[in-house]
């Protein structure tokens, strides 16, 4: 028996699209958050209009009836085994935020590739991937068919055709990049 043709080959990771979901209830901080997401993670390619959040009242209490989404992508991609320390970041800026003991932001950052949006949760579930130090990866929507679809866990938010349209276009940003990549070589 030839055992080289059952070893799977070991290859890098394509880098991918980081993408800050952003949930604010201070306009005020709008400005504010952009800059220090840009120091932190480089320059920000895409920032959505902001959505009316009336999917949940889960964040209600800490950050009052006013919540708005915004979707942020970062220009420089990142490999896929950074979503941990992301997450860890993001927290740690969360808390710059924060006014009476309570959050005004909410980060949620993902990573988009061709064929799918994962989010970085603390939250443990059975559908979900422990990175470490706390830190879980989700498989929240599928790309296949030309379009996202959700899966069985979904939140209902991400199920909407508005946010489905938003990763659409920040997929196609990502999408140009990796060719750009590719004709310099950069990529193979």
């Amino acid at each position: 028996m030839n055992w080289v043709k059952l070893v799977g080959i070991i290859k890098s990771f394509y880098p991918e699209k980081l993408v800050i979901p952003v949930l604010i209830s201070c306009p005020e901080y709008r400005q504010r958050l952009l800059d220090t997401l840009t120091a932190s993670f480089g320059p920000i390619d895409f920032i959505s209009r902001e959505l009316n959040f009336n999917y949940s009242s889960y964040y209600t209490e800490e950050m009052g009836k006013s919540i708005k989404r915004i979707f942020i992508s970062i220009h420089d991609l990142v490999v896929p085994q950074e979503l941990a320390e992301i997450k860890i970041q993001t927290n740690s800026i969360e808390t710059k935020f924060i006014q009476g003991g309570k959050r005004k932001i909410n980060l949620d950052p993902g990573f988009l590739s061709l064929s799918r949006f994962i989010l970085a949760t603390t939250k443990d579930g059975s559908h979900r991937i422990p990175l470490h130090s706390g830190i879980y990866a989700e498989i929240t929507l599928i790309f296949e068919q030309k379009k996202f679809r959700p899966v069985e866990w979904t939140y209902p938010d991400y199920r909407s055709q508005e946010y489905l349209d938003i990763l659409k276009e920040i997929r196609n940003l990502y999408k140009d990049q990796l060719k750009k990549l590719r004709e310099k070589g950069e990529l193979s």
